[in-house]
């Protein structure tokens, strides 16, 4: 698959619920997840799938998630991108928030190798 058809497939995926299919189908074995900013108690950059699957579950363990659009993907050589429009709940605290963000992906060798995620500054 190109770039582009590796964007198709992730954004697919995504909309479906199919995360863990996208990690093991999609994703290199050593990828590598980067975040804007450091979370309290949590990695800035997570590596390896185990790494990306524990993200997800974190992820979705603390977030309730009402409504979800996925935009894209949007190519560029070996890089896409991918526009995700959430509304979810922070179950810890209970507070609803607007998530819009942006994933910048990079595929070497037909694997996503690194994702990295921008949004405004908190």
């Amino acid at each position: 698959m190109n770039t582009y058809e590796i964007g198709k497939r992730y954004v697919e995926l995504v909309i479906e619920g199919r995360r863990e299919e996208c990690l093991s189908t999609l994703f290199s074995q050593d990828a590598a997840s980067v975040e804007a900013v450091e979370f309290p108690g949590r990695e800035r950059t997570v590596k390896g799938l185990d790494g990306l699957r524990a993200k997800s579950k974190f992820f979705l363990d603390n977030n309730e998630v009402h409504k979800m659009e996925v935009f894209g993907p949007y190519p560029h050589d070996d890089r896409f991108i991918v526009r995700f429009v959430l509304e979810v709940t922070f179950k810890p605290n209970g507070q609803r928030r607007s998530i819009d963000e942006a994933g910048l992906f990079t595929v070497a060798d037909g694997k996503i190798t690194r994702e990295e995620f921008f949004y405004p500054a908190a």
